[in-house]
């Protein structure tokens, strides 16, 4: 296996993980985060030598699809806590951490 080869099932791997996230469907989560993980490793042990524009193309592209993954699972983690804030007869900004002080 190539660096390339390993940076592609990288890329396939993060897709996958973005259509799991798109349809909350925690096995294809798990399967695409194994199999990206598994990617990952073995673009690690092939080496870290020169990259040419190919590859160099290759990793930026996992980089931004890692970033939408971030970005997928703060959306979700945002609206878990603005549920849970619900439920809880909390009001407030889903954003917000910690408690705030009452205006005197």
């Amino acid at each position: 296996m190539t660096r390339r080869d390993a940076l592609i099932r990288v890329i396939e791997s993060l897709h996958g993980e973005i259509i799991a996230l798109k349809d909350n469907d925690i096995a294809a989560l798990e399967r695409a985060t194994g199999d990206k993980l598994t990617a990952i490793e073995e673009v690690r042990t092939l080496g870290d030598g020169p990259a040419g524009p190919e590859l160099r193309e290759l990793a930026d592209e996992a980089d931004r699809l890692n970033e939408t993954c971030r970005i997928y699972v703060n959306l979700l983690a945002a609206n878990v806590r603005r549920r849970l804030q619900i439920l809880t007869g909390e009001g407030g900004n889903a954003y917000r951490r910690g408690t705030i002080a009452a205006y005197a």
